[in-house]
């Protein structure tokens, strides 16, 4: 079986300040399923962080990654079934589920929420991420 790997890199470049190597994607489909890694406020092609101190703007950033690897995989923001949602701060969840809202509006998917005490950096404030299903 093959499984379609996309964005490939190395936790070398994406965390240089960590002692860290592993290989791994921005995403992977495996027969019509899309699985993607947590999306957070981050240029994909920069690896710069953006909107630093902003959650909506990292929450905006994390959606339009989204939507740039569903493209990527062969689908769209409708195939998405399941998002996953990690805040830092109680504090910022309206404001994440009001842009996530936005991008996600009429696909009904299901969500889970968690209130974390951080992400894998300190100036992420929120992380998304979400499995699609490819097809009808």
């Amino acid at each position: 079986m093959k499984h379609t790997r996309i964005r490939r890199f190395n936790t070398r470049e994406t965390y240089p300040e960590q002692n860290l190597d592993n290989d791994l994607c921005q995403a992977v489909v495996a027969n019509g399923v899309v699985y993607l890694r947590g999306q957070i406020g981050q240029d994909l092609e920069t690896r710069e962080s953006v909107g630093i101190g902003d959650v909506e703007a990292q929450a905006e950033k994390a959606m339009a990654n989204i939507d740039m690897l569903m493209k990527e995989a062969g689908g769209s923001l409708e195939h998405i079934v399941k998002v996953t949602v990690y805040v830092t701060d109680i504090r910022y969840r309206e404001a994440v589920y009001r842009v996530m809202g936005r991008w996600l509006k009429g696909v009904y998917p299901v969500s889970t929420g968690l209130v974390v005490d951080a992400l894998a950096r300190p100036e992420w404030l929120v992380e998304i991420d979400a499995t699609a299903v490819l097809g009808d």
